[in-house]
């Protein structure tokens, strides 16, 4: 590990002894939080996720996901747009880019500074259970994890362990109580993640603090 190895990472229990990034190495030295979800989400996280992604990043802090589909997508969107910061953490080589279709969201978040890490050397391919380890990479990079959605058995259940693990603040989004993309944050907020209701509140109140 070198001078540029993030601090915050350094703290978890099996931290990776490498990592590859393309883009702005600067980035890993900076304030992070996550923000994780659902990939097949409603439009309302959809909404949640691009708006509390703005607001993140127009606090001058980075945004950290998994350039996964559904909130991920929408959590590196909604960096961009307020012009900030964002990371995406993968779990292959950075000699691709899955899911396909973020190819083009991949390149723009390298255009507006942002960065793609992975503890995966060139050439590593997809391999199911390498998601879940990437989540602890998600989590230790930032000072807080908010989960947006999630199904009962969703991945992003374990990125919230994973903060819990490290001693990282964990929010949760409520959600329709019929809706199956909210079973796991409502669940959450129920074995004592912070319900996150308000996010003007949280912006003004949470992160500026």
């Amino acid at each position: 590990m070198d001078l540029d190895y993030p601090s915050l990472l350094k703290e978890i229990k099996g931290k990776p002894n490498e990592l590859y990034i393309i883009g702005n190495i600067e980035l890993l030295r900076r304030k992070c939080m996550a923000i994780v979800g659902c990939r097949d989400c409603s439009k309302y996280g959809q909404k949640v996720s691009k708006m509390l992604a703005y607001n993140i990043a127009k606090q001058n802090m980075v945004v950290v996901s998994g350039l996964a589909k559904g909130i991920d997508t929408y959590a590196h969107m909604g960096a961009l747009q307020a012009n900030g910061k964002t990371i995406a953490v993968v779990a292959h080589g950075l000699d691709m880019i899955y899911p396909a279709e973020n190819r083009n969201l991949a390149k723009q978040i390298i255009l507006k500074g942002g960065a793609i890490i992975s503890e995966y050397p060139i050439g590593t391919k997809l391999l199911k259970e390498n998601f879940p380890m990437r989540n602890r990479i998600i989590s230790g990079l930032s000072v807080g994890t908010i989960v947006v959605e999630a199904k009962e058995k969703s991945g992003s259940l374990i990125t919230a362990n994973f903060a819990l693990e490290q001693g990282r603040e964990l929010y949760a989004v409520p959600g329709d109580i019929f809706s199956s993309c909210s079973e796991g944050t409502n669940e959450l907020i129920r074995n004592g993640a912070e319900a996150l209701n308000d996010i003007s509140y949280f912006t003004k109140n949470i992160i500026r603090n």
